[in-house]
């Protein structure tokens, strides 16, 4: 499709915990039914790659939430990257070091920018030893004591930030940028 680029659509709460169950290809005809092509999907638990013109991918959250809901009955927030704003997420990691297990991070993707004085007013010593670090649309999470056991969870960022935020490990966000193909040649 001309003009279209490769964008990843994250979803929260699919198939997590038996709960909001929704099939893959399902999803992948969710997306089409909304204007994408080349879709594919990433594990379980709603990671799409497509492709969207720009003049479509503004109502794909909108869209693809309200047929989610109209056709399985529940709410799941839909939250957008591109190809190169996922690559710059990978790029711009503050945790990841030389010597530090990757599998303690993570990624929370926000649906919009919080406001800097809510950013400040987020507590750095909510979860000892866990920490996170804000970059516009994105925190990123280092959990020494695991997702499972962290005070650093979507209801405390999205209360405290006024937006909707998604997780995602480490090696998922890898994975869902090497799926958006390689980065443009300058």
């Amino acid at each position: 499709m001309p003009g279209s680029r490769p964008h990843v659509a994250l979803m929260r709460g699919i198939n997590v915990g038996g709960k909001n169950k929704l099939p893959m290809k399902d999803l992948v005809t969710l997306f089409v039914d909304a204007g994408c092509t080349d879709v594919q999907t990433y594990i379980q638990s709603g990671n799409v790659v497509f492709h969207a013109p720009r003049d479509t991918l503004r109502h794909i959250p909108q869209r693809v939430s309200a047929a989610i809901a109209d056709r399985f009955g529940y709410a799941v927030p839909v939250v957008l990257r591109s190809a190169a704003e996922l690559r710059k997420t990978v790029r711009n990691n503050p945790f990841l070091k030389p010597g530090v297990d990757t599998k303690l991070l993570s990624v929370m993707f926000l649906a919009d920018r919080p406001r800097p004085a809510a950013v400040a007013a987020l507590d750095p010593d909510r979860s000892p030893p866990d920490e996170f670090a804000v970059a516009g649309r994105e925190i990123y999470l280092c959990c020494p004591g695991g997702v499972a056991r962290t005070k650093l969870t979507n209801q405390y960022f999205d209360s405290r930030l006024s937006t909707i935020g998604t997780a995602r490990n480490w090696a998922t966000v890898l994975r869902l940028s090497a799926m958006t193909g390689p980065a443009p040649q300058r």
